[in-house]
């Protein structure tokens, strides 16, 4: 089934599908016609005399430099070319499909000028599977994504590269395969392309689908962690997280009740064993630590929802015939957000990690062997994974600190403040990333742990998880090569089926 493009209703589950499932893309009929509408304005005035920035006019400081008509194609194709002029490694194939699906649901909504051809080009790019290569670097935010975006655009015109067929290739070769023509572009559509925040959208989106996945999964490892060190279900009672009236907060406490109500080995205090009356922080603040970030991720999920059908470049081309000038295209909501997500998303790394290391801590992990592992001394067992989740939780810090309170001028001082959010969300999905790793080695280690301490005394859920788990990954009897253990335990988390397993056996998690 196609996705129906039409500037007004794209979802984010509807840009994954398109950015990892290859899912096709439709041109909305009506919105077609707004399209159209809108590219009758833009022709007009480029057929007159009037002054109008973007059609034919320079840009950035030189917008107050005329384009006679002949030369309003040629502004167009100078554009693209002189802007793109990205550095780095290219961005996955997954964010540029999200970023082309983004841009064309944009300019459906028929305030940009667009010429019907042209939009159709793109979508049969993303149908071809015919994806640009495009730097990963160079963006400013402000003047939307405008490196990102002209090197999106270059194979519209027969230039540039793409991926096509799983091979990077010359756009013009890949067109002549896949029997399309490149265009020439005529009024204003240069700048409808590049002028807009759908390369730091597409991050930002693809990081907001990944973190709802890692936040229930944070929500079902740590349950089977606190089983392993028999942990107190006391602090998860309903009473307490009711009287704070934080929502992720309640939510979070709600999946442990759910995650644990069975469980043999976590208990309330009045059963617990040694008589402990309460357990250190990360045990007993998971509801307030994966609650907060919880609450971070549904606000940036706003922003997102919002921008993915938000007209963002300039100038903005209405059906009075109005073309006003304003700043759509400043990303600053979405450099502000990114930055959010990035620290709530580190979070849920920081307190894994520390919950990693009460699992292999002998001093901490309530009888447990030490580092997990039976026969230790001429094993190490779990100690260095924990060195692993260290050293990505400390590489998160550095990357949380906010792009977003910088700023630099460009354009000779035109463009005197801009967002850094291509910088933000980047980074952003670095933290993801990194952030479901730590997870990972979580469930690997709180795997070996349930087992050493009687697996069969797993609530249903911790059960089927513990399954899950091993019917992937051997226990660690001695000590073996634990990179591809630790990979498929990401897989696993990465791909959703810790979440499928828990909620098969426990219900819907919050």
């Amino acid at each position: 089934m196609s996705i129906i493009l039409n500037g007004n209703e794209l979802t984010i589950s509807e840009i994954v599908k398109v950015a990892r499932g290859r899912a096709k893309v439709e041109l909305c009929k009506k919105a077609l016609d707004k399209v159209r509408a809108a590219k009758k304005i833009v022709d007009g005035i480029a057929d007159g005399e009037r002054a109008v920035y973007g059609i034919n006019t320079g840009f950035g400081k030189f917008a107050n430099v005329a384009v006679g008509k002949k030369d309003v194609g040629i502004l167009q194709k100078n554009l693209i070319l002189s802007h793109a002029c990205g550095v780095g490694n290219p961005l996955d194939t997954e964010v540029v499909r999200a970023m082309l699906a983004l841009r064309i649901n944009a300019l459906c909504v028929g305030h940009s000028g667009i010429a019907e051809g042209t939009l159709r080009l793109m979508a049969e790019m993303l149908n071809k599977d015919i994806i640009p290569v495009v730097p990963c670097k160079g963006s400013l935010g402000a003047s939307g994504d405008l490196v990102p975006l002209a090197h999106m655009a270059l194979p519209l015109l027969g230039l540039g590269e793409v991926y096509y067929r799983g091979k990077r290739t010359a756009a013009a070769a890949a067109f002549d395969k896949a029997g399309l023509t490149p265009i020439e572009l005529a009024a204003k559509e240069g700048l409808a392309l590049i002028n807009g925040t759908q390369a730091m959208c597409a991050l930002t989106a693809l990081a907001v689908w990944d973190a709802r996945i890692l936040l229930k999964t944070a929500d079902i490892v740590a349950a089977l962690t606190a089983e392993s060190l028999c942990g107190i279900t006391d602090a998860y009672d309903l009473r307490i997280h009711a009287a704070r009236r934080q929502a992720g907060q309640i939510d979070t406490a709600a999946n442990l009740r759910k995650l644990l109500a069975d469980s043999g080995l976590a208990s309330s205090s009045e059963k617990s064993e040694g008589g402990r009356v309460q357990d250190a922080y990360t045990l007993r603040c998971i509801p307030q630590i994966h609650g907060a970030s919880r609450d971070a991720v549904a606000y940036v999920e706003g922003i997102a929802e919002r921008e993915i059908n938000a007209v963002t470049d300039n100038p903005l081309v209405f059906k009075d015939g109005s073309v006003l000038s304003g700043g759509n295209f400043h990303g600053q909501p979405l450099a502000l957000s990114a930055d959010f997500l990035a620290i709530a998303m580190a979070e849920i790394a920081n307190v894994s990690e520390r919950r990693i290391e009460r699992l292999v801590n002998p001093q901490l992990n309530n009888g447990l062997p030490a580092f997990l592992v039976r026969n230790g001394g001429l094993n190490s067992g779990f100690m260095i994974p924990q060195y692993t989740a260290a050293a990505l939780v400390s590489e998160n810090k550095v990357l949380c600190h906010p792009a977003s309170v910088d700023s630099i001028t460009s354009s000779a001082n035109q463009e005197d403040h801009v967002s850094m959010g291509m910088t933000a969300a980047y980074k952003l999905r670095t933290v993801v990333e990194n952030a479901a790793a730590v997870l990972a080695i979580e469930l690997f280690s709180a795997a070996q742990a349930a087992q050493l301490r009687g697996a069969d005394k797993l609530s249903k859920a911790g059960a089927a998880v513990f399954a899950l788990t091993r019917g992937k990954i051997a226990f660690v009897e001695n000590d073996t090569y634990l990179a591809p253990m630790i990979n498929e335990a990401l897989r696993l988390v990465k791909s959703g089926e810790v979440v499928k397993a828990a909620e098969r056996a426990a219900g819907k998690l919050k």
